[in-house]
């Protein structure tokens, strides 16, 4: 099926195409395309090669990561479940990542609402991994959004190239393909670990026990414009006592979690910043909220301290 896509989207149909267009068809090949290569993440001072192969398997991502440079840490992912693989340590973490993204989680989805939050534009012609590409231009209306770059393959719309952008336009974070092979006939052994297992020790991190989605009485008062609840659910947290309440907000492209606790003896730092996530909690009568997104770090303290109970 990947093989039908790619030769679907021609160089033509992309000179012709509009900006919609154009991401419509990279959501479509990032879902079914298979690809391996070597991908550079930078951002905040640092940098890290990363080795990757990517194939679909009877429907279920499996994925191989190798960084290589430090440890050379493994991740190895089948569908939502993903090995971490420290060599030095001869030690394996096995995690849940819910289905997210490893290099795309800031890829606008189908509720982007261009026109009212962002504005798009194809910006110019490029190359990108010996490929020529097509570079787009994703610009908020204000503050609480970060912008993106994001350089589409020519022939197959797959991001060859992403670039994160803070408010005053400096670049955050940039994930981009320093080579890569598009093909439906990667073998099933490149997925496997580098080194044998054998006398490693595994360790297993509690899983979330989530809910379906519930309705919760928890709303925020002060969105940013955009934004909209996505989905509400509780969760049961490795170390909590009492179920949280877990609500998304989304804008189509960026998103946030806020995370409702009972009041507890912990102490939170209410405002910290890591790579490009921001995070804000505070106590608000009986509860901890907390608030955690891919976000200027003004978003995510607006909904915090915006959350009542209806």
């Amino acid at each position: 099926m990947a093989a039908a896509v790619l030769a679907a989207f021609s160089t033509n149909a992309a000179a012709q195409s509009s900006p919609d267009e154009l991401l419509d068809r990279m959501a479509q090949t990032v879902s079914v395309v298979e690809y391996e290569g070597t991908v550079i993440r930078q951002g905040r001072g640092s940098t890290e090669a990363l080795k990757i192969v990517h194939k679909i398997i009877d429907g279920v991502i499996h994925e191989k990561l190798v960084t290589q440079e430090g440890n050379g840490l493994e991740i190895i992912r089948v569908g939502n479940e993903v090995h971490c693989i420290l060599p030095d340590k001869q030690t394996v973490f096995i995690e849940d990542w819910n289905n997210q993204s490893t290099l795309f989680s800031a890829l606008p989805s189908s509720e982007i609402r261009y026109g009212a939050d962002y504005d798009v534009a194809i910006v110019r012609e490029d190359r990108v991994a010996g490929r020529r590409a097509i570079m787009l231009a994703i610009r908020p209306h204000d503050e609480f959004r970060y912008g993106h770059r994001i350089w589409l393959d020519e022939e197959t719309a797959f991001p060859l190239k992403t670039e994160m952008l803070s408010v005053n336009g400096e670049l955050i974070e940039e994930i981009k393909f320093a080579d890569i092979r598009l093909d439906d006939g990667i073998a099933r052994s490149a997925l496997e670990p580098t080194t044998s297992l054998d006398d490693f020790s595994w360790y297993k991190q509690p899983e979330r026990i989530a809910s379906d989605e519930v309705e919760t009485a928890w709303v925020s008062t002060d969105l940013p414009a955009g934004f909209r609840a996505e989905s509400s659910q509780t969760e049961q947290l490795p170390g909590a006592g009492a179920p949280v309440t877990h609500i998304v907000f989304s804008d189509g492209m960026a998103s946030v979690s806020v995370f409702v606790a009972e009041k507890n003896a912990t102490r939170f730092a209410e405002r910290s910043s890591v790579g490009t996530s921001s995070a804000y909690s505070l106590q608000q009568g009986e509860y901890q909220i907390t608030a955690v997104g891919e976000v200027p770090a003004a978003t995510v303290q607006r909904i915090a301290t915006s959350m009542r109970q209806q």
